[in-house]
């Protein structure tokens, strides 16, 4: 198996995200990209926290399963909103976390980049055909804002995914 790429898209709607996912669940049906797990997040403008949801259908040995989208979204959404105690028990998660480019960087850009009115696809991904991955998501107004690809790849999968 490829090396698995986790990635985080922004939408600026609240919808965008979840209709991306079926976007990305046609491509991995016709095998332009293998998809071990997704999940979403959707940020109603008139709600104080997001809406999570792990894509159910994924499995195999690369899913990452609930636990990990659970503890990864409280990480990023709701512990700011529980106080430094709890905030403090997440510590040596966090650092098993910084392995993978899950560190303070990844939780700070996210939480800036993902708020109220907006929306984000966070997908494991590998095997990726790019130029039809960019096919697919055209007029999807999708921003890559992490990727724990090399700096070469990301910026090769920036370039991609910015031509109009």
């Amino acid at each position: 198996m490829a090396q698995a790429t986790l990635s985080v898209w922004k939408f600026e709607s609240p919808t965008a995200a979840d209709e991306a996912e079926s976007v990305v669940q046609q491509l991995a049906r016709e095998g332009v990209v293998t998809l071990h797990d997704a999940a979403t997040v959707s940020w109603p403008a008139d709600r104080k926290k997001p809406k999570t949801r792990q894509l159910t259908s994924t499995t195999g040995a690369a899913a990452l399963g609930g636990t990990f989208w659970g503890m990864l979204f409280g990480l990023l959404f709701f512990v700011p909103l529980l106080g430094a105690a709890v905030g403090a028990a997440t510590g040596a998660l966090t650092g098993a976390l910084s392995d993978v480019g899950i560190d303070d960087g990844f939780i700070n850009k996210i939480r800036d980049q993902v708020t109220p009115g907006t929306s984000a696809l966070f997908l494991m991904t590998s095997d990726a055909v790019l130029d039809k991955a960019r096919d697919a998501f055209a007029g999807q107004h999708a921003e890559l804002i992490f990727t724990n690809l090399s700096t070469e790849q990301e910026s090769a999968l920036r370039e991609v995914f910015t031509e109009e």
